[in-house]
């Protein structure tokens, strides 16, 4: 019903920058939430950033100065702007959307299939 594509990720050297984007299709009457998740190698999905409508980013204390977060609703896009990447910063990034579908007229969570950020020392 919705699909979540995302472009961008790649391999960088510390201090550089990368910008990934996410684009929403299909069945959708309004995005409520949408924001970047990433898995580091042996740890847990954590939240990166997000933007719920009609409110500010929120931000992984980790990233606050250094990744943005930005949409754009005509698009059904979310960008995740990142600068002074550290090698900690090396993970599966996944675009997640809380989507409220036309046909059924339902509200889920939906993920796209990652993209690779890898930071090189």
């Amino acid at each position: 019903q919705v699909q979540l594509v995302e472009s961008g990720g790649g391999l960088v050297q510390a201090g550089g920058s990368l910008r990934l984007s996410c684009a929403a299709s299909g069945s959708i009457r309004r995005i409520n939430r949408m924001g970047w998740y990433r898995r580091a190698p042996g740890k847990e999905r954590e939240l990166v950033g997000e933007i719920i409508s009609g409110s500010s980013a929120n931000y992984a204390e980790s990233v606050k100065g250094r990744f943005t977060v930005s949409r754009d609703n005509a698009k059904n896009a979310v960008y995740l702007q990142m600068d002074s990447l550290s090698p900690e910063d090396t993970a599966v990034y996944y675009c997640n959307a809380r989507v409220l579908t036309t046909t059924p007229l339902r509200a889920n969570d939906y993920w796209g299939q990652g993209t690779q950020v890898t930071v090189s020392s």
